[in-house]
């Protein structure tokens, strides 16, 4: 399960820690922030301690107005053993009593300058992407027309070649040999490199090539969201080839479910361009406009007619 510690978040956002400081190290599993208005007020039968706790000026304000046994009540109950952080925003004053509480919990109390709906936005935003769920996969990840095509296909199919034309023809490349995927959204694939690997690419009896340094910076993105999968495999003459494109394969990754078009490979046949016709075709296709369906049904009305 991914998980970001509570002191990645403080060096993130340069974030103040007023005290807990034993608590830095604690695990946030869900990019969820909670704003606990009601359990300021003695609400606290479905708190969730699990999330990080924002506390803003409405909440501080009302907090302010309780007597002194009902604040520290509050806070002691606010900080739990499951409570990764507690963040005040505005650069409120941080109360005695969650002070207290918080070293005795060893929850972190941290405190930024900013807003209370900017920073719950920014928070949630980068817990999202840091806890999204990600896997990595055998391929290539270029840029075509502002598509983001995967190339897979068993080793030496020539998915490096592949992607060595087309950022020729003026594509970019994103990751070779090995792409890292993250769900960043609920039908949403991004793809990047590894950090060791960003911007190279490795061609058989040539070597490792630096993709910017030899193209420049318009060959390259560091990420891309995954549109269509493209696999590549050696020509099986017993094999029966979509030749209308009527049916559409889709694979899943992660959670999602991507298109996915098999090109056979064999001498003779430019994949570079075969790919680039399949990135302008899928994206006529979100246009509206299925050449393959309006041709099925010409021909079906051709029959009829005859």
């Amino acid at each position: 399960m991914a998980k970001v510690l509570v002191e990645e978040v403080i060096n993130h956002f340069k974030l103040e820690l007023i005290c807990g400081k034993k608590g830095i190290n604690r695990e946030i599993l869900t990019s969820d922030i909670s704003r606990p208005g009601l359990e300021m007020a003695g609400f606290f039968t479905y708190y969730p301690a699990e999330r990080v706790q924002l506390l803003g000026k409405t909440e501080l304000s009302f907090f302010a107005s309780l007597s002194k046994k009902e604040r520290e009540d509050r806070m002691n109950q606010l900080c739990t053993e499951k409570t990764p952080a507690i963040v005040i925003s505005r650069g409120l004053e941080v109360p005695e009593e969650l002070i207290e509480s918080s070293e005795k919990a060893g929850v972190p109390v941290l405190r930024s300058t900013l807003k209370s709906t900017r920073l719950s936005s920014l928070i949630t935003n980068y817990l999202e992407t840091r806890l999204a769920p990600t896997t990595s996969i055998h391929g290539v990840l270029v840029d075509v027309y502002g598509v983001g095509v995967l190339l897979t296909g068993d080793s030496g199919v020539g998915k490096s070649e592949t992607a060595l034309e087309l950022v020729k023809r003026g594509h970019r490349l994103v990751a070779d040999d090995s792409v890292e995927i993250r769900q960043a959204g609920e039908n949403e694939l991004v793809g990047n490199a590894p950090e060791l690997i960003r911007h190279l690419l490795e061609i058989r009896g040539l070597g490792i090539i630096n993709v910017m340094t030899l193209f420049g910076a318009g060959a390259v993105r560091n990420y891309k969201k995954i549109a269509l999968v493209i696999h590549l495999e050696f020509w099986d003459p017993d094999k029966v080839y979509d030749r209308l494109g009527l049916e559409e394969e889709r694979v899943k990754l992660i959670d999602t479910f991507i298109p996915r078009l098999v090109l056979p490979v064999r001498p003779g046949r430019n994949l570079a361009v075969i790919v680039e016709v399949a990135s302008m075709n899928y994206r006529l296709k979100n246009m509206g406009v299925n050449t393959a369906q309006q041709f099925s049904e010409r021909l079906n009305e051709a029959i009829r007619d005859r």
